[in-house]
């Protein structure tokens, strides 16, 4: 993690689309999102990580998507890439919100970035797919959000 470099990309976003689907299955969505959305990319050496950051107004951003490549994961590389853009975002958004399933690996992960949860939306998942979706191991039913307040760089 000696050579990491975080890039904005704003051309051929779909070059991105392998990665973006370990995030979230639905291709319509993706390219929902990536259209009106910052991806970010992370590199060290090569692509580990990608994340998908919309403005959702009132100083709100949503975390749409975020993936590592298999090979790379559990090695902190969305840790690292979810810290970047909190500082980059900073000056000018209050707090950073996401959903997600309810899987406990990947909740304790974002509550060690900082995450609160916040709320659940019961059913999610098998109202809005059309196939079942299993993380972890886990039939995801029930969508939580989380929420992490940013530091101004105004603040105290």
């Amino acid at each position: 993690m000696n050579n990491i470099k975080v890039r904005l990309i704003t051309e051929n976003k779909k070059d991105f689309l392998a990665l973006l689907l370990l995030g979230d299955e639905s291709e319509s969505y993706i390219n929902d999102y990536l259209k009106r959305g910052d991806l970010f990319a992370l590199y060290d050496g090569d692509l580990k990580s990608v994340c998908v950051i919309t403005d959702e107004g009132s100083g709100v951003l949503e975390i749409q998507n975020i993936a590592t490549d298999t090979r790379y994961q559990r090695q902190g590389y969305a840790a690292r890439l979810i810290e970047h853009i909190a500082n980059c975002y900073a000056d000018r958004h209050s707090k950073i919100i996401l959903g997600t399933g309810d899987v406990p690996g990947v909740l304790s992960f974002y509550e060690k970035c900082g995450f609160i949860i916040t709320h659940r939306v019961l059913d999610y998942f098998s109202k809005h797919y059309d196939h079942p979706i299993i993380e972890e191991g886990i039939l995801l039913k029930d969508k939580v959000y989380l929420e992490r307040k940013l530091k101004s760089h105004d603040a105290p």
